[in-house]
Parts: structure tokens; sequence; C-alpha cells
């Protein structure tokens, strides 16, 4: 490729992602999810719940948002410093939470706040992305079924779970989806807003 033929923007160049990470073995996707945003030209800040950091490690999700990664509301207790859930809810184009494990989209869904995640959640004015991840049988739950719809009447926009082998051994719909999919989705988002 020659030297001043650079791509054209994608429809998420300038965006700024909010990514919130909850307790899922599909955590260890976020880092290609945050690499694939980044590289789309999105300005990525994340937001790790107290479980997710079992799975994956702020330190390599900081290193590739370029960001410090926030995984609670206080920064510094004994200066009084605090991460502001309602500032970062202002701030962001999107909030994708990703993966949204059964715990997380119970909380959600019943307006609960037990962590930062769930506080810019309530907070956010932007658009909110959800992506489930959990086993078979905990997905087609009644509990967890009415937990999604609960979100989607909200108005927020919940990614359909692809069947396939699970963590568990077992073969079924539950998995997040692939992180060039939800890359997609929002490409495909952002897209028609900016048709509109």
């Amino acid at each position: 490729m020659p030297a001043d033929s650079t791509p054209p923007p994608t429809n998420l160049h300038g965006r700024r992602i909010l990514l919130g990470v909850s307790g899922s073995i599909a955590a260890y996707k976020t880092a290609p999810l945050t690499r694939l945003l980044v590289k789309a030209g999105a300005e990525v800040q994340v937001i790790l719940t107290e479980a997710a950091t079992a799975f994956v490690t702020p330190l390599t999700l900081g290193t590739l948002s370029k960001k410090p990664v926030l995984t609670g509301f206080l920064r510094d207790a004994a200066a009084g410093e605090w991460h502001n859930h309602v500032e970062l809810g202002l701030w962001a184009d999107a909030l994708l939470i990703a993966p949204a494990s059964a715990n997380t989209v119970g909380q959600l869904a019943n307006g609960l706040c037990p962590n930062l995640l769930c506080a810019v959640y309530l907070s956010a004015r932007c658009p909110v992305f959800l992506a489930p991840a959990m086993d078979l049988d905990m997905y087609a739950h009644p509990a967890v079924t009415q937990n999604l719809a609960r979100l989607r009447s909200f108005g927020n926009h919940v990614f359909e779970s692809p069947s396939g082998e699970l963590a568990s051994g077992l073969s079924g719909a539950g998995r997040m989806l692939e992180p060039e999919d939800i890359v997609a989705e929002l490409e495909r988002y952002f897209g028609n807003m900016a048709a509109k």
C-alpha cells in the first residue's frame, strides 16, 4: 500500500466506547475485542467487575485500550478520589457489556447497583449493548430469559447468543458473540445512525 494511502475511517472512528466486563469465562475474549475496537478508531474505557478480574487482568486490557482500567468506585480512598459513574455515563457514545453474565443481567434488569459497572449502566444516556455469556441451562432459564426481555423492553440492544461448544463441555446457546461480530454490529449501528 502506498505511504499516502490510509484506510477509510470506520463508523467507530472517534467513538467513545465504555466496555463493561463481567465475571464469565468468556471474559478472555475481551482482549481481542478491545484490540479490534481500538483498531477501528474507537476510544475504549474498560470497566471490570470484581468477578471479571478472575478471568482477565486490568493490565492486559489497560495495555490494549491505552487507558487505566476501572475496577471500583474508589480511585484513592485516602484522598477521597472516586470514579464518577455519572461522568462516565455521559462521556460514552455506547456502553457495551461483554460478556454479560447471568448475575450482571439480573442486576441490570432489576436496577441493582452493587458495583461501578451497574452504576454506570443506570446513569448512561447512550445506547447500551449486551453480549450474554453463560452455560446453556442458565441462558435458557426462565429467570434469565425474562431478565433479557426486560432489558430489551428498556431499549437496550441484546445480542443473541450463538450455539456452540461451551466451557462446561456442553454444546448449545450461551456463548458470547465473537469479538469480530460484536464490532460488526456496532459498526452497523453507528453507520445507520450516520445515515439518518
